[in-house]
């Protein structure tokens, strides 16, 4: 093992961390948010949960495939076999989903800031969205556990 192991390891576990805290975190935010059918309130929570999803998540989803493939050279794992081979599988579903989520997440926010503008309810077109934003959520948040259970768990597949 070289110097570099343990710090590229506990980056690696800081941005799996930031990824499942960032993702529950907005889930719950924008759950809320939307739960009080207040146009002002979903439009506040839907541009900070923009901002937290650009800095958060955007920089854990750079971070970890590098810290990743620097790790597995480390440790001799080969990155097109087993269970690394299924994480990156895994993160690349992650990834399908996440980003329409993210240009969902900015289209409800722009219209929650205009249906605020104008004093009116929030209009159908925020609705369907939110409905795929919500379903999208689940198979990617589920990736996620899975990749966290095989980086912990490494099981020979």
């Amino acid at each position: 093992m070289d110097d570099w192991f343990l710090p590229l390891k506990a980056l690696h576990i800081v941005g799996a961390a930031v990824l499942l805290g960032t993702g529950a975190g907005i889930a719950f935010f924008m759950v809320m948010a939307h739960r009080t059918r207040d146009a002002r309130i979903v439009a506040h929570t839907a541009g900070v949960v923009v901002i937290a999803d650009m800095l958060f998540t955007a920089s854990a989803v750079v971070v970890q495939p590098l810290t990743g493939a620097a790790l597995a050279q480390r440790a001799g794992w080969p990155l097109l076999e087993g269970w690394v081979a299924a994480s990156l599988g895994l993160y690349a579903v992650v990834g399908l989903f996440w980003l329409p989520v993210v240009w969902m997440q900015w289209r409800m926010r722009d219209l929650a800031r205009a249906a605020a503008a104008a004093g009116e309810p929030l209009p159908p077109a925020y609705h369907a969205l939110y409905r795929c934003w919500f379903a999208f959520g689940f198979p990617a948040f589920a990736a996620v556990l899975v990749i966290v259970w095989l980086m912990v768990a490494k099981p020979d597949l």
